[in-house]
């Protein structure tokens, strides 16, 4: 049955929310049903009456007892229902609807103006909602900092840095801003460097590692290089070397997911703390060697070329002194 069929004569409210509800509120809605419902399973006329809620969710609303015929609650998502009944639902918003809520948070913004900021992320800080997290990112801080983050996609994110790598980001404010930012990223006219913790000693000073990287086919929440990869380049020196570690700079040339730990874990230097990726907790680190330590564009409205440094966060320095200066 198509959806204009299955539309009630008559949608009705609960007087309790005529109001525009809350978002973390419950909402009800009810229908008086017409000809065009008779028949049909509850759970399939609610996919067509609350068409922003998939059917697999409703049909978890009505095993929550959450729906209700002639204010009798519904036990089954394939009962059918009857012309002249009472429908009525009892509605959460979605984990993912509540993602995108401006979230005051405190950023350390580096540098800003109408049209971008860059700022520095700490480690731990999740940058844009995803299963497991979906409050307090990234994304959420941006939508409260500033009213224009709502109307851009991603609230103006252009580039990523994982939950626990550190360092420095660079945001769009406006469309056209954001609209260049992706096309220098695309075109490797944005430069991020990165200073990396390591396990082993390599005998080079210099290396750049040519390989593709995609999902790994053996443990699908990780990255791996593998030949049906999308190309990706990083170009890696040698700055201090311990008894067993090495402390390294990274300079991406691509921005391919986990692409530093993916490469330095299949040369045999996973980054020290990288758990998923082979790499040790050790002299007191216990997230990924990573820090995003230099960041360099043109402005993308102004043109004038801005270039920033971030020194490593206290955790990241404590373990880099301790395994190649002791």
């Amino acid at each position: 049955m198509t959806h204009d069929a299955a539309q009630p004569a008559t949608p009705e409210r609960d007087d309790d929310n005529a109001a525009e509800p809350d978002a973390l509120e419950p909402e009800r809605r009810a229908w008086r049903l017409d000809a065009s419902a008779h028949g049909q399973r509850v759970d399939k006329l609610l996919a067509a009456l609350a068409g922003e809620f998939s059917r697999s969710h409703l049909q978890g609303v009505i095993a929550q007892g959450h729906v209700t015929l002639d204010g009798r609650v519904v036990s089954a998502a394939s009962r059918r229902v009857k012309a002249g009944q009472t429908l009525q639902v009892t509605l959460w918003p979605t984990a993912q609807a509540l993602a995108f809520r401006p979230e005051p948070m405190a950023l350390a913004i580096r540098h800003e103006d109408e049209h971008l900021l860059v700022l520095d992320k700490p480690a731990g800080l999740v940058v844009h909602p995803a299963a497991g997290n979906w409050s307090g990112t990234l994304l959420n801080g941006l939508l409260a900092h500033h009213a224009g983050a709502a109307a851009l996609p991603r609230a103006g994110i252009v580039h990523r840095l994982d939950k626990d790598t550190s360092g420095l980001m660079v945001v769009a404010k406006s469309l056209p801003a954001m609209t260049a930012l992706v096309r220098a990223i695309a075109a490797r006219e944005v430069q991020r460097v990165y200073h990396a913790l390591a396990h082993g000693v390599p005998t080079w000073r210099e290396l750049r590692i040519e390989a593709p990287i995609g999902r790994d086919p053996q443990v699908r929440t990780r990255m791996a290089v593998v030949a049906s990869g999308k190309p990706a380049r990083t170009d890696v020196l040698c700055l201090a070397r311990g008894r067993t570690a090495v402390g390294l700079q990274c300079t991406l040339h691509s921005g391919r997911t986990h692409q530093i730990r993916v490469h330095l874990s299949a040369r045999g230097h996973p980054l020290v703390g990288d758990s998923l990726y082979g790499g040790r907790a050790e002299w007191g680190l216990l997230r990924q060697g990573l820090h995003a330590h230099r960041l360099a564009l043109a402005h993308p409205i102004g043109g004038q070329w801005l270039a920033f440094t971030s020194e490593p966060p206290a955790d990241l320095a404590a373990a880099w002194h301790a395994a190649l200066h002791t």
